[in-house]
Parts: C-alpha cells; sequence; structure tokens
C-alpha cells in the first residue's frame, strides 16, 4: 500500500469492456514512498484532485475494488483525512 496525492484525471472513451464504468485518477506518490512515478489509479470511492488517498497495487487492486477479474494494477481504496508527514 502506498500514500499518494490525486493530480488528476484520465478519461477513456475505448476500453477493455471490463473497465466501462469505472473512474481514473493519477496518483503521485509522496516522496517517502519511494516510488518510482505516477500511477493511474482505478477510483470507486469518489477521490478529488489535491486528496491524499490510500492505493493499493497488484492483485490486492482487483480485491480493493472488488473486481477480480478485470484488468486493473492499481486502485484507490481510500481517502486520507488527517496524516503527519505527508508532504
Amino acid at each position: 500500500m502506498l500514500v499518494g496525492k490525486v493530480v488528476g484525471s484520465v478519461v477513456s472513451t475505448r476500453k477493455d469492456e471490463k473497465l466501462i464504468g469505472n473512474k481514473f485518477m493519477i496518483v503521485e506518490p509522496v516522496p517517502s514512498m519511494n516510488h518510482s512515478g505516477r500511477l493511474v489509479a482505478v477510483d470507486n470511492i469518489g477521490a478529488g484532485i489535491g486528496e491524499f488517498v490510500l492505493v493499493v497495487q497488484g492483485s490486492a487492486a482487483r480485491v480493493g475494488c472488488d473486481q477480480e477479474f478485470v484488468p486493473v494494477d492499481a486502485a484507490i481504496v481510500g481517502i486520507i483525512d488527517d496524516g503527519t508527514g505527508l508532504e
């Protein structure tokens, strides 16, 4: 799991049919996460640009968004209300 800040969104009109109806956000991991760069994550909880979020990757992402057989590698599973040292 990593902590990141939502910095944008992605709109895709043509995609795998299993992804239809999903919202995609661009997440920039906070520097202390030592992650290589931004990622696109499925957002089923309604995060907005500028919010800090919890992101899971790999098979946990599919479980986290309750879509076990969907081609997803990252999912937002929580919006952070308060945190120390996020930026």
